[in-house]
């Protein structure tokens, strides 16, 4: 088998891994056009109407406007501690390093519906200890959103310190910089691409978060995953494709917009 032939397989199975990917989403986006009451195929025709019928729905619209409030936060909170943490473990070395490193990134590799019980386990025992209510509260949830988004924002900026040259800011500090200087003026301005594409992967990671969420909202207040389940258990219509298509155009406007500022597949 020659190289033109092995060449051609490959971009066949390529082909076919991208539809894989893809089709599911090219359908949502057509169904939510659909002007059928009851979601079925063929379409009898087309309309705009489930977009504005999901925006009068007052569980999507504040749903939406908690989970992009909340995401928010979560960046907030992921940066002010990732950001020190990755230059920590970059610039330094010190005992029980590669353990923090493994901390800080295991809410990657933690199943989603684990992490949100370990966590709601873990409010009720602080409750039990400190008599402060946490679990079901604002700030439950926004410490659980800033926790999905740490790990995200640690790899991206760690990736984008390792491949910054440390004499950079030996040169500063050799020149009379001090640490905060240096960091402000030669340090953040390096790895700022790292530090926006972790911003808004994280913004992304927490604004589609389900599974830890449902364990931690409080009475009168749902995310806009949540408001998407409670919706589809009684009725199927073609109003969850219009938010789910409004869903995919945010997310995929902030991940391609996350790798022009840095690379995902270096950092992975």
């Amino acid at each position: 088998m020659g190289i033109l032939a092995i060449n051609r397989i490959y971009a066949a199975l390529s082909a076919l891994v991208l539809a894989f990917v893809l089709l599911p989403l090219v359908a949502i986006v057509w169904v939510s056009f659909f002007a059928n009451r009851i979601l079925s195929f063929p379409a009898t025709g087309y309309t705009l109407d489930w977009y504005v019928r999901a925006w009068e729905q007052e569980a999507f619209r504040n749903g939406f406007i908690t989970s992009i409030e909340t995401a928010l936060v979560a960046v907030a909170i992921s940066l002010v501690l990732g950001v020190p943490a990755s230059l920590a473990l970059v610039r330094y070395r010190f005992p029980g390093r590669d353990a923090i490193q493994t901390v800080l990134l295991s809410p990657m590799v933690v199943p989603g519906i684990v992490g949100g019980a370990a966590l709601f386990m873990a409010f009720i025992e602080l409750e039990v200890l400190l008599d402060v209510e946490i679990a079901g509260t604002l700030p439950g949830l926004l410490i659980a959103h800033g926790l999905i988004a740490l790990p995200w924002t640690v790899r991206l900026v760690t990736a984008s310190l390792v491949g910054m040259s440390p004499s950079f800011e030996e040169a500063a500090r050799s020149l009379g910089a001090g640490v905060f200087t240096t960091f402000f003026r030669v340090t953040l301005p390096i790895i700022k691409p790292g530090i926006v594409a972790a911003a808004l992967f994280s913004f992304v990671v927490s604004f589609i978060d389900l599974e830890k969420s449902i364990f931690l909202v409080g009475p009168g207040r749902t995310t806009l995953q949540i408001a998407l389940v409670s919706y589809l258990e009684w009725n199927l219509d073609s109003t969850v494709a219009a938010v789910a298509t409004v869903q995919i155009l945010i997310i995929g406007a902030l991940l391609i917009a996350s790798d022009r500022y840095a690379r995902l597949a270096r950092a992975f």
